[in-house]
């Protein structure tokens, strides 16, 4: 279809610096159909209003509130607002790279699209919430991991019970994290190093330390500020010094744990 987006239709979509996402797509579409086309990434999509009707692979298909819809790569559909949505649809759609699913799950995606899970939709929503507010990767991609064993779960059925959380692994992770604490690992690459996959990590340190990787990293910063700034250092000197985005990044995390700025906690030095 060549015509323009009609004047309602709004689009809003990133790139963030979070491994394995190629695309964050927001969008509302009204009076507007999508033609038949590919993509080379895996699509998983939740619908905030209306409904959305897509063939995929010849089938019909649907989306609306609720569920989740999963799409695998290279597989030919489209889209328009479902029958009876005269004020179309919004969508949140995150495209994935190929690696995200194994390419055997393709066939699967196909026969199950649509995912009906709370849980499933509910993090996907908190993802996208904490994608457009800026999160940081590590946070965003061990959300991703856990999100995408989830999609793999209900596409194949498991042919084994799920790794035992490992205290050693999460201990040497902590000290990959420690290493590298201005510029965290991805996990990703901790999970090669490691030999275990990101969602074993994510559960592992967990529970051994009893908060997320993001969480524990940025409680080491906290405290890496908290030492620079009684040294003296300027809180934007230190911001990025310690890897935060930038000085306001820095009071946002700061005052969450010290229930105060940068800026007063070095004034109290005497």
């Amino acid at each position: 279809m060549d015509e323009p987006l009609p004047g309602r239709c709004r689009v809003r979509a990133w790139r963030p610096a979070v491994p394995g996402i190629a695309e964050v797509f927001h969008a509302r579409i009204v009076d507007y159909a999508y033609p038949l086309h590919v993509h080379d990434t895996w699509t998983v999509l939740i619908v905030d209003d209306g409904a959305i009707a897509y063939d995929l692979d010849r089938r019909s298909c649907g989306a609306s509130l609720g569920t989740v819809a999963v799409l695998p790569p290279g597989v030919v559909h489209n889209g328009k607002p479902a029958p009876g949505t005269a004020a179309g649809f919004r969508k949140r759609n995150l495209y994935l790279e190929p690696s995200f699913l194994p390419a055997a799950l393709v066939g699967p995606a196909v026969d199950r699209t649509t995912v009906d899970d709370p849980a499933l939709r509910a993090a996907l929503a908190a993802l996208h919430d904490a994608l457009a507010a800026g999160v940081g990767p590590l946070d965003a991609e061990a959300r991703l991991a856990l999100i995408g064993e989830r999609i793999a779960g209900h596409l194949a059925p498991r042919t084994a019970a799920a790794r035992r959380p490992e205290s050693p692994v999460a201990d040497r992770l902590r000290d990959l994290l420690d290493a590298r604490l201005t510029d965290p690992l991805p996990l990703r690459e901790a999970a090669a190093l490691l030999d275990r996959s990101v969602p074993h990590l994510v559960r592992s340190f967990t529970r051994r330390h009893g908060l997320s990787p993001h969480a524990y990293v940025l409680g080491r910063r906290v405290e890496a500020a908290r030492t620079r700034l009684l040294a003296g250092a300027r809180p934007a000197d230190v911001a990025v010094e310690l890897g935060f985005h930038d000085q306001a990044h820095l009071t946002r995390h700061f005052r969450r744990h010290t229930s105060t700025t940068p800026g007063r906690y070095a004034r109290g030095r005497p």
